[in-house]
């Protein structure tokens, strides 16, 4: 196959048919939950997941990351360039591209849509994404249909700029961003007539406390796509009650299963996707900040205290009790299913107690006579693990540790808080002692941890938001993360990334514990789905997903 019609069978979504795979048939209705109403259906303004989830599907960005391969494709882009000094983009597009209502697109909504982004009238969360080095990209028209983008440093991610900035309608929004209330536009009562995507689905209908549904979009820049006629998204409260509807036939998917609910769903024969681990990581971290807020908990600070509590805790037992097996143990932040970033042949190895015993005898620490931990000056170790009241699975690790830490001789509290008290404790108050959370980011580049990562960062959560680095190791993180952000070449980009957790390997700063697998289900009526452990993980290729009437079944009800 040549390399043009390769390219044009990628952009189509068309590929051979894997031994008994179901050939494609057009029509019918997928059924999916959402566990709230959307609360808006304006690109620029939406931050709750049931909104993108819906407006995701109704709009296009000019370039996509693949879900599966983690790369960048062309979408209403056709083809892009770049200067050598990493500051200049070029994007070629698409021609003969029309909204869903029919109206043409061009370079006119492309620098519309930046506009809008960037204005901060519009109050749109990614208006920071487009801010670098503290100034706004530039965007210029060159013809119409090719758009220039400068850059005021090289950006090492700035391709990723583009995917998931939804290209808006000049001719629908261009009127409300003149009044300044374009943030209140394309509300849930909008009529359909007056919303316009580019994406494979347009509104059809939303029903308030039941359902909202999407129509085939029949202006589509993929030709024959989508395949289906209607998505229709229910709104259902809880996990609980998308099992049950999901059981009884009513709905299709569910894009996220918690790993108790597997063993109920095969059982009942349904299939349940293992995708891998997800960008989720759980870790167990102490509190390293002024000395003043923790008096005589000077053990925190020991680089072989946090090794020795590394080394003792189980997390295959966290793998096995917790999560069903459904889970990969961690020895950095980076799980092993993100690719591009994670360091290879770096484990989580199993635990030892007596590893753990050998870094506290080198550290000064010693065992009374009913071997409990005793510090230098004679004080036991004793301290309280935090965890989020409302996560049942974290609570679960703070007891399995709290156990694993008594074997050699610590004597570890669990005490569980509301989730915004629990934050509030470590992110402000800094009155806690250690405690578990779980981060994870949209995708999987390390600038998503900027904050995490940077001694000044808000999320920086052993010590936020450092006026200067409190240590070597740590200073030479910020210079780390800094010249990632502008090393626009991909392998000494990802030199520097595993430099940085080489060093939190060695220091432990957070105690990486496990990361779940992403779980999917759907009924066997849905074929191309091709699940993925970046967000949306099952309906981010809607426009290629079809459905078939089961043996014995219908469509699902309405």
């Amino acid at each position: 196959m040549s390399g043009n019609r390769l390219a044009l069978c990628l952009f189509l979504g068309l590929r051979a048919l894997a031994p008994g795979e179901a050939p494609v048939q057009r029509g019918g209705t997928l059924v999916a939950a959402l566990r709230a109403e959307p609360k808006t259906l304006n690109p620029l303004t939406s931050l709750d997941s049931p909104s993108r989830e819906v407006i995701g599907r109704m709009n296009a960005d000019l370039i996509s990351t693949d879900r599966v391969t983690q790369s960048p494709v062309p979408v209403l882009a056709e083809s892009w360039s770049v200067s050598a000094d990493g500051k200049h983009y070029t994007v070629n597009l698409r021609q003969h591209v029309r909204f869903s209502d029919g109206q043409p697109f061009d370079a006119d909504d492309v620098l519309f849509s930046f506009q809008a982004y960037l204005d901060e009238r519009s109050h749109s969360p990614q208006r920071d994404l487009l801010i670098i080095d503290g100034s706004p990209i530039q965007v210029r028209k060159l013809d119409s249909f090719r758009v220039r983008f400068d850059l005021p440093t090289p950006y090492a991610t700035a391709i990723r700029i583009f995917d998931g900035l939804a290209m808006l309608p000049k001719h629908l929004l261009e009127k409300s961003f003149e009044e300044g209330s374009v943030s209140k536009a394309w509300t849930l009562s909008t009529p359909n007539k007056d919303i316009a995507g580019l994406g494979p689905f347009r509104l059809k209908e939303y029903r308030p406390g039941d359902r909202l549904v999407l129509e085939r979009n029949p202006f589509y820049l993929k030709t024959g796509q989508p395949y289906l006629s209607e998505i229709a998204f229910l709104f259902v409260g809880d996990e609980d009650a998308q099992l049950a509807r999901f059981l009884s036939g009513e709905t299709d998917l569910m894009n996220r299963v918690s790993a108790r609910n597997v063993p109920v769903l095969r059982s009942r024969g349904m299939t349940v996707e293992d995708v891998g681990p997800s960008l989720e990581y759980n870790f167990l971290f102490f509190n390293l900040t002024s000395q003043a807020a923790m008096p005589g908990k000077e053990w925190f600070e020991k680089r072989a205290f946090r090794q020795a509590v590394s080394a003792a805790i189980d997390r295959q037992s966290i793998v096995k009790l917790v999560y069903f097996g459904l889970a990969t143990p961690l020895a950095t932040h980076v799980a092993p299913s993100n690719r591009r970033w994670a360091a290879p042949g770096m484990s989580a190895g199993t635990a030892s107690p007596a590893k753990a015993r050998e870094f506290l005898r080198s550290a000064g620490f010693k065992w009374d006579s009913e071997g409990l931990l005793m510090d230098g000056s004679g004080r036991q170790v004793e301290f309280t693990i935090l965890t989020s009241s409302s996560n049942a699975e974290r609570t679960s690790m703070a007891t399995l540790i709290q156990d694993d830490l008594k074997k050699i001789g610590m004597t570890v509290h669990v005490v569980s808080l509301e989730f915004r008290s629990m934050v509030d404790r470590i992110l402000k108050t800094h009155e806690y002692e250690a405690a578990i959370l779980g981060l994870g980011a949209g995708d999987g580049d390390p600038n998503s941890e900027m904050n995490v990562w940077l001694s000044s960062g808000s999320m920086h959560v052993w010590n936020p938001q450092q006026e200067k680095p409190a240590t070597p190791w740590e200073a030479e993180i910020d210079v780390l993360m800094h010249k990632q952000e502008v090393e626009i070449d991909f392998d000494a980009r990802r030199r520097l990334y595993l430099r940085l957790q080489q060093i939190e390997a060695e220091q432990l700063p957070i105690i990486s514990l496990v990361s779940p697998h992403v779980l999917v289900a759907r009924s066997a009526r849905v074929h191309n789905l091709r699940p993925s452990i970046l967000d949306h993980y099952t309906l981010w290729n809607a426009d290629e997903l079809f459905v078939t009437p089961a043996a014995g079944q219908s469509e699902p009800r309405r």
